[in-house]
């Protein structure tokens, strides 16, 4: 099975119609994002938006975060989703390989990930990509709706 990765540049009907199938695969309390949402992913100089298709179908996404701080170019992997029929197939490890590629040809020196305890098969890929767990605590604040 051959995975091809692109970045998306623009918005289509399709990618629109894969994120409405992939987001509630990755996160059942987030509502799958818009065709402006998506633009303004796909268009914004911070974030690249890669997806993963296998026989012209979309079958996964990665949003890479590439921000400059004060100590350099600050890389983040983000909502990282393989469509179930497609998992196991090289599809996540094809994703992040492009990603941690885009990371190192922009000058950032590392890239962070955070994925739940649970996702255990792609904890494992992270691993095996050579990703490190941190000995760091990580914090949310979250905003309370008026």
């Amino acid at each position: 099975m051959a995975v091809e990765i692109t970045e998306i540049s623009r918005v289509t009907a399709e990618l629109v119609e894969a994120f409405e199938r992939l987001i509630p695969q990755l996160s059942s309390s987030s509502p799958p994002p818009a065709a402006d949402s998506l633009g303004a992913i796909a268009g914004s100089e911070a974030t690249r938006l890669l997806v993963a298709r296998v026989d012209g179908a979309i079958v996964g996404s990665l949003t890479l975060v590439m921000v400059r701080i004060p100590t350099g170019l600050r890389a983040i992997i983000e909502d990282v989703v393989v469509d179930d029929g497609a998992r196991g197939r090289g599809v996540g490890r094809a994703l992040n390989e492009a990603a941690l590629e885009l990371a190192r040809d922009a000058g950032a020196v590392s890239v962070d990930l955070t994925s739940r305890p649970s996702r255990e098969a792609a904890n494992r890929l992270y691993l095996r990509l050579g990703f490190a767990a941190r000995d760091t605590n990580v914090y949310r604040y979250t905003f309370k709706e008026n």
